[in-house]
């Protein structure tokens, strides 16, 4: 399968998985839909097996990689800026969208046979829900968003005390390299992963499920289409200087993976591979992506919340002031951290739908599609955190514009160039070159004419 690029393998998977799933339905395969289902599940079970040891020591590891980056301070506080920007922007098109496309009416569902759903969000469950009360347990069960708080106070710490914490520090990153090894052999099953996620929700979705809530699926895919097509271009284009063709055939193997694996998460370690080769640096790069893969959601936390909520509200017969709109935009923009990049978006509905006052058994009613909303949202999530860090250090002057201009040539669809790469991590191993041997895209500074590394703050030479 190594010769053909992984792009394509994903896409044969995807082919073949809808073919099965016709399949299975149409022909009321319950054994085929309870493979598809069990392939599937299993697949987003390894993925779900690293996100802990791999959230922890990828943050740690990052908070103190910043000790190598110039002005560090000011460009976390810009990533932050350009998070909650960006997340702006985003619920505005989702709340813009819910209005102009009135998801719920004339929908005629059973609200009365709708649940709340099992994981519910409320404003003092999630700032209560950030300091555990057992470190351990925040990783036996799994709570991605205590673990974060824990490594941004450990990472942070170890920043601090300097050179007596190297011995942790030098352990994290020996973790993290190990955690990362397996993670990309789960990757690489992404292919079949897809084949049963993909055929068990075409055998599980008839249209007959998928008609009531057609328009509402549809304003989802077409709010995540506007936010990753036109506004992530736009601000490429205005606030970077940058080419967004470029920049898309850079970080495209990394939104694939996203959409088929629906998890930011999962996805870090090609999403941080796929930004270090668009030339952003690897200090920064090494922060920024695994921290946007925990906080920065524009699909999960904020399209979707916002058109959930208005088609909640129609269903209920709930009018919403515009009060209520400006607190829809408030909770995703303060709230996203909730969704903690993993499959699913329940959380951080049901923290809108409860401030919001509107009845949390109307979030039941979309958990029937929600891994179908989920493969877009989480597309959009990763390419936001690709495109913020590249939009920062252009404007910071830090961005390998050679880098950049030559990912953006590369052809994805040839089995020699590096979109395999990306999916294997022996080259990640090769990357780390000396400034001046030949590769100023991959590793480590921006490097001048003559090979010396630019200065923190100077801009990388123009390609001749």
């Amino acid at each position: 399968m190594r010769k053909f690029p992984f792009s394509l393998q994903i896409l044969l998977g995807l082919v073949l998985g809808v073919a099965l799933g016709f399949v299975a339905r149409a022909n009321d395969l319950s054994w085929l839909a309870g493979t598809l289902d069990t392939v599937g599940g299993l697949f987003v079970q390894l993925l779900k097996l690293a996100v802990p040891p791999l959230v922890f020591t990828a943050i740690v590891v990052s908070v103190v990689s910043l000790r190598g980056v110039a002005n560090a301070a000011r460009l976390a506080l810009k990533t932050l800026l350009w998070f909650g920007a960006t997340a702006l922007i985003a619920v505005s098109i989702g709340i813009g969208l819910g209005l102009l496309a009135d998801p719920g009416r004339g929908v005629t569902l059973d609200v009365g046979a709708a649940a709340p759903p099992k994981a519910t969000g409320s404003w003092t469950d999630f700032l209560t829900g950030i300091v555990p009360t057992n470190p351990v347990g925040a990783f036996v069960e799994g709570n991605v968003l205590q673990i974060v708080f824990l490594a941004l106070v450990v990472g942070a710490a170890a920043l601090l005390v300097g050179e007596a914490a190297e011995p942790f520090v030098a352990l994290n990153r020996s973790l993290l390299s190990i955690v990362q090894k397996a993670l990309w052999w789960v990757i690489r099953l992404a292919p079949v992963g897809t084949l049963g996620l993909i055929g068990n929700a075409v055998a599980s979705y008839g249209w007959d499920l998928l008609a009531p809530l057609a328009k509402f699926t549809t304003a989802v895919y077409v709010g995540c289409a506007i936010v990753l097509f036109v506004v992530y271009p736009l601000l490429l284009v205005t606030a970077g200087r940058l080419n967004p063709l470029r920049f898309f055939a850079g970080a495209w193997p990394a939104i694939e993976l996203a959409f088929v694996s629906r998890s930011s998460v999962g996805t870090m370690p090609v999403t941080q591979r796929s930004v270090e080769r668009l030339g952003v640096p690897r200090e920064y790069a090494s922060f920024a992506v695994p921290f946007g893969a925990t906080t920065k959601m524009d699909g999960c936390a904020a399209i979707y919340p916002a058109l959930a909520a208005i088609f909640v509200a129609q269903v209920f017969g709930v009018e919403l002031g515009v009060g209520d709109y400006l607190l829809i935009a408030f909770v995703s923009v303060v709230g996203s951290a909730a969704t903690a990049g993993l499959t699913g978006a329940i959380v951080m509905l049901t923290l809108t739908l409860s401030t919001l006052g509107l009845p949390l058994a109307g979030a039941g009613l979309l958990l029937a599609i929600d891994p179908i909303l989920d493969m877009i949202r989480t597309a959009t999530n990763v390419a936001g955190q690709a495109v913020v860090p590249t939009i920062v250090a252009a404007r910071e002057g830090t961005l390998d514009r050679a880098a950049y201009d030559s990912a953006g040539r590369r052809d994805l669809t040839d089995p020699g160039t590096d979109d395999t790469d990306l999916t294997d991590p022996e080259p990640a191993d090769t990357d780390r070159r000396e400034p001046g041997t030949g590769d100023t895209g991959r590793a480590g500074p921006a490097t001048g004419d003559a090979g010396r590394p630019a200065r923190a703050g100077e801009p990388a030479p123009a390609p001749a």
